[in-house]
């Protein structure tokens, strides 16, 4: 009987290790000391867990676009500040600009802070800076 009750927690903590491994930290990802901000057009938003994402189109001194992606908290979390699939506040084409913490390699990425739509409304998506 002891050696089922040993075995079962030993099994235990290596699951939870193995799974605290798998997740990052963001200062890992991202310059959490730096701010950026961009205007662009809206594609989409995905609300899964454990981060959703949101992508824009914008455009390059040249014409072209590039679509960034910006990573958001989870889909509990966007539900908390009011942006569910039902109602996300933003359509696919609207004019909305974008305040983030850029990637540290210097992709089309970023983590979400906020997002100001056309109207001038301002939907904050996380707060402040990883010290926060």
């Amino acid at each position: 009987m002891m050696r089922r009750i040993l075995g079962c927690v030993v099994a235990c903590g290596v699951m939870a290790g193995v799974s605290l491994q798998a997740h990052h930290s963001l200062a890992g990802v991202y310059d959490m000391r730096k701010e950026g901000e961009m205007k662009g057009e809206f594609v989409s938003i995905k609300l899964t867990n454990p981060h959703g994402s949101l992508t824009v189109a914008v455009k390059n001194p040249d014409g072209t676009s590039t679509n960034w992606i910006m990573t958001t908290g989870s889909a509990t979390t966007l539900a908390d500040r009011g942006i569910t699939k039902a109602n996300t506040g933003i359509k696919v084409g609207d004019t909305i600009t974008v305040k983030f913490f850029p990637a540290n390699n210097g992709s089309p990425l970023g983590f979400l802070k906020s997002v100001t739509l056309a109207d001038g409304r301002t939907l904050q998506i996380s707060q402040g800076s990883a010290a926060d």
